[in-house]
């Protein structure tokens, strides 16, 4: 890190030195992109080492943000005398440009503290409405209203938890907009993708919620950012708001990805070729889906044409679409082998089960639930109790959940005592779902070769 910060040091001093502007002042020039970038290239550290403790050493958000404060702090105490030293200048000593860094972090400091005043007016807003949620059962009340409206369908249960992403964060700041959204909404969906049998992972969600929280900004009739931007660029407020509500909805199909295919995030991935190959066939997947909904791709794209650059889109984000029609992703044992299967499945592998009870109306059920195993080395009756607090008992007559344990993920699943498991799930071999990447890029390929072709007699019937 030390070496790293010192070579970036060195680059940024080949470039002026970055000036303040005054924000009151007109803007008659645009600074240049190049020595703006490399003058404070520097300045990208504390954000790195941000992502390093996040991503990869899997800190708590508190503990990396520390980390990064104090890288920041390092830079500002001494960027000046090591910037001074690379580029020859006649330095007054370490200590007084020591002294002039620090009085530099104690004008940010007050900066920083200023800025946050409106974040905590947002944010003590915002917890009004978590403990509302939390004290009245909201919570609990939005996860019955979702399952009612979706009637056991994953598709219409994550539509249905977008609106409502969308109605809780018109009018928001970002801030506020993601701590009500998560803890309004992130657990319920949780807790329904379980019930309904997927499994989705925590991070997946959030993105999820945050996404279509913030997409409320361009939503009419609250669509905040479209207004400000309207008002900037002195055009009809609703006709922009309605716009860039358009525009938006290109982007939309991300977050569903990101719940049917968790790897996109890099969630699960565990070698660089594997990364670098979701990332290459995602971006060209988005580039394809903008294509489709603009009706142009190298030319303008006939209706088939844009059909078919909307099915390759989906298969490059989401191939197991296809292999799940192939091969079924579970396959079906007897419930009385559960301990056996659980003791046997991979690390985070997940099964499902399908179970029958009487709930806390007193109503005879019937749910899917999946349920993921996280890491072997217990027994397969400690492993299903680490990972869903359910306790089974093996009868003659079946297979009956024996205990629940308070507060655990089979209870908020809404799973309760004596409920019987009807039919139990365990993963299947499959075949590699990167094999649907070739005829999806093969069909690109074609589709590329038609429209160049078209492109080109169009040309020459120019010409003539």
């Amino acid at each position: 890190m030390a070496v790293l910060y010192i070579w970036l040091l060195k680059i940024a001093a080949r470039y002026p030195e970055l000036e303040i502007d005054d924000p009151n002042a007109p803007l008659v020039e645009i600074p240049q992109l190049k020595p703006t970038l490399m003058a404070g290239l520097h300045f990208a550290l504390p954000i790195g080492v941000l992502i390093w403790c996040l991503m990869i050493m899997r800190l708590s958000p508190g503990l990396a943000v520390s980390w990064a404060i104090v890288v920041m702090v390092i830079i500002m105490l001494t960027q000046k005398a090591i910037l001074s030293y690379f580029r020859g200048q006649k330095s007054s000593g370490f200590g007084a440009e020591m002294k002039e860094g620090f009085a530099d972090l104690i004008e940010g400091f007050i900066a920083g503290s200023r800025n946050m005043v409106g974040i905590a007016v947002a944010m003590g807003a915002a917890g009004i409405i978590v403990g509302v949620v939390s004290l009245t059962g909201l919570g609990l009340l939005m996860t019955e209203i979702i399952n009612a409206v979706a009637g056991g369908n994953v598709m219409i249960m994550l539509l249905f938890t977008a609106i409502m992403c969308i109605i809780l964060g018109m009018g928001l700041p970002t801030t506020a907009n993601y701590i009500v959204v998560a803890s309004v909404m992130a657990q319920p969906l949780v807790t329904l993708a379980a019930q309904n049998g997927l499994v989705i992972p925590l991070f997946a969600v959030h993105l999820f919620v945050f996404y279509f929280g913030l997409m409320s900004g361009t939503t009419p009739p609250v669509a905040v950012d479209s207004f400000a931007g309207a008002a900037v660029a002195r055009s009809d407020p609703m006709k922009t708001c309605i716009q860039a509500f358009y525009y938006s909805l290109r982007t939309a199909i991300l977050p569903f990805i990101f719940v049917f295919n968790p790897e996109m995030l890099l969630i699960g991935v565990e070698n660089w070729w594997s990364a670098a190959l979701i990332i290459v066939s995602s971006t060209i997947a988005m580039c394809a889906f903008a294509a489709a909904t603009q009706g142009y791709f190298l030319v303008r794209s006939f209706k088939l044409e844009s059909a078919l650059l909307i099915v390759i889109a989906l298969s490059l984000l989401r191939p197991a679409f296809w292999l799940d029609m192939v091969q079924p992703p579970f396959t079906a044992v007897d419930p009385k082998s559960i301990y056996e299967i659980v003791e046997r499945a991979e690390d985070d592998a997940q099964i499902q089960m399908y179970m029958r009870g009487e709930n806390f109306s007193g109503d005879i059920v019937e749910r899917k639930v999946a349920i993921p195993l996280g890491k072997t080395g217990e027994s397969g009756e400690d492993r299903l109790q680490t990972a869903t607090g359910i306790t089974m008992r093996i009868d003659p007559e079946g297979v009956f959940v024996d205990n629940v344990g308070f507060n655990s993920p089979a209870q908020k699943w809404g799973v309760d005592f004596d409920w019987e498991v009807l039919e139990l799930n365990q993963p299947n071999t499959r075949l590699a779902k990167e094999w649907f990447y070739i005829p999806a890029f093969g069909a690109l390929a074609l589709l590329m070769l038609f429209q160049i072709s078209r492109r080109r007699n169009q040309g020459e019937a120019q010409n003539v």
